[in-house]
């Protein structure tokens, strides 16, 4: 018997039901939702692209697209490399529906106050109730949507779910983005991964996740002990020992992409990182794809 997906509900089982679950009985129903899930793939006939635009302490964005809609995630750079590095993957920043904001500090939101104010630009800007206000937008604040950490909500036709992060800056939040039946999970800018965190980026398709530093390397690095006693703090940025024992204990089997980013320009390299991650999928014996996000130039494009 043939099943449409549009009406078939899948139900992601809970912690507290796997906890009490026979191991033949999870296995089934993981096998279930993974199976579920490329009914849903296999129906889909839009297209879906992702980008990580630029990742690095200079500057932040990413883009996830439909044929309806296009989200910027952070906008880090000026509005004019922001269109520069759009029109390189053929897309246009006058198209833009909307730009969600993980939080206030300067390499996220560097070009967002002349994107609120260019009349070019018709994108709804998001941010977090508690961060809006951080934001120097000039004379007048734009019209915004703001939201309570943890809300999700609807843009067009791409899902977005909110989900707090330890960072030391006001209300920061990390997305996950589900468009055509494939969810993005981004979670940077944070000095661990809390279980609540682990929880949002179970079942991700596409993940993008910190790897700032090399912990040696920051040691003897050049920065003030102050900004290295930040960076290390659970409110800082995630190492490439906190990345790989994420990848070891909880990446999802099912995860066909990792992007790995914002890597410190001083205190880490993007070998480096490279031979961190691939030891682990490899010792996993996982098949998921690898890459690393620059700062200078716009990762590849995952187009599904």
């Amino acid at each position: 018997m043939l099943v449409e997906a549009s009406n078939f509900h899948a139900v992601k089982p809970t912690r507290k039901s796997l906890e009490s679950t026979p191991a033949e009985t999870k296995q089934k129903m993981f096998f279930c939702f993974l199976a579920t899930r490329c009914i849903l793939k296999i129906g889909r006939t839009e297209i879906v692209k992702f980008c990580v635009l630029a990742s690095g302490s200079s500057g932040n964005a990413a883009l996830l697209a439909t044929d309806q809609t296009r989200i910027l995630v952070d906008a880090g750079l000026s509005m004019r490399e922001l269109a520069r590095r759009l029109s390189l993957i053929g897309e246009d920043i006058e198209a833009l529906d909307a730009i969600v904001v993980t939080h206030e500090h300067t390499d996220h939101i560097s070009g967002l106050p002349v994107l609120a104010r260019s009349k070019r630009i018709r994108a709804v800007i998001y941010a977090t109730r508690l961060c809006a206000p951080q934001i120097d937008w000039g004379v007048t604040a734009p019209a915004l949507q703001t939201f309570q950490a943890g809300a999700s909500f609807q843009i067009g036709d791409i899902e977005v779910a909110s989900f707090s992060v330890p960072h030391d800056s006001v209300d920061p939040v990390g997305f996950c983005l589900v468009a055509g039946g494939l969810k993005f999970g981004i979670a940077t800018d944070l000095g661990y991964v809390p279980e609540s965190i682990k929880y949002h980026l179970r079942y991700t398709d596409v993940l993008v996740l910190e790897a700032n530093h090399d912990l040696d390397m920051l040691k003897v690095g050049p920065y003030p002990w102050s900004v290295k006693q930040r960076v290390m703090s659970r409110v800082g940025h995630l190492s490439n020992l906190g990345m790989s024992e994420f990848l070891m204990e909880d990446l999802d089997a099912s995860t066909e992409h990792l992007i790995l980013g914002h890597l410190s320009e001083h205190n880490n390299h993007p070998e480096i990182v490279r031979l961190v991650a691939n030891e682990v999928l490899q010792r996993r014996g996982l098949a998921t794809r690898l890459a690393v996000a620059c700062q200078n130039a716009p990762s590849p494009v995952l187009q599904f």
